[in-house]
């Protein structure tokens, strides 16, 4: 494992290249986004992601939801609608997941077998970065059902397992999970915050 530290507002490209490198070759990135730490594989790796169940211990039977770089980015995972273009303008970049019909270039192995996926994009700029390549996955660095920690070293303590690479930028200002809006129903479902 290792971690390279870096400046949130400002981060070193080096650390950037390394994280999709890291990626690119199956591993699983401990990253920042502007709401808690993240768990970051690229979705297209089905055995980087299955290592994210595990890691978390996390039920196959829950999804993950996957970050992309831009705007234009989501209609590669997404099919959007116009009400969807309009939700996707007003609360992105920022700390909410939008629960969208997803392409069929999105595996399984992410949905859990739904038809459906949950989009970010963070306004933060590693995440948004690391993201350039291949949409990367974004769950909370905890286990399944436990605290969200706030910092890579009690993260690491919690998991009790080692990830390639830790992207530390020290304790987050928001330390809360995304808000989750569900935009498949009829009308849009907050369903955490």
């Amino acid at each position: 494992m290792r971690i390279l530290k870096t400046n949130n507002e400002n981060p070193d490209k080096e650390v950037i290249e390394e994280a999709i490198r890291v990626m690119a070759h199956g591993g699983v990135v401990l990253y920042p986004t502007d709401t808690v730490y993240g768990l970051g594989v690229n979705i297209f790796n089905r055995k980087a992601v299955r290592s994210i169940y595990d890691i978390k211990k996390r039920s196959l039977m829950k999804p993950l939801s996957i970050i992309v770089s831009s705007k234009d980015a989501i209609s590669h995972v997404a099919n959007l609608r116009t009400r969807d273009i309009i939700y996707v303008d007003k609360f992105l970049p920022g700390p909410y997941t939008l629960i969208l019909n997803k392409t069929k270039i999105v595996p399984r192995v992410v949905t859990s077998g739904l038809k459906h996926v949950g989009v970010r994009i963070p306004d933060n700029e590693i995440a948004c970065r690391i993201s350039d390549l291949f949409p990367v996955t974004t769950t909370s660095a905890n286990l399944s059902d436990h605290e969200v920690c706030e910092t890579p070293d009690e993260i690491l303590d919690q998991l009790n397992h080692d990830v390639d690479l830790v992207i530390d930028v020290g304790k987050l200002k928001r330390n809360k999970p995304s808000t989750i809006i569900n935009l498949t129903s009829e009308k849009p479902i907050i369903l955490e915050r």
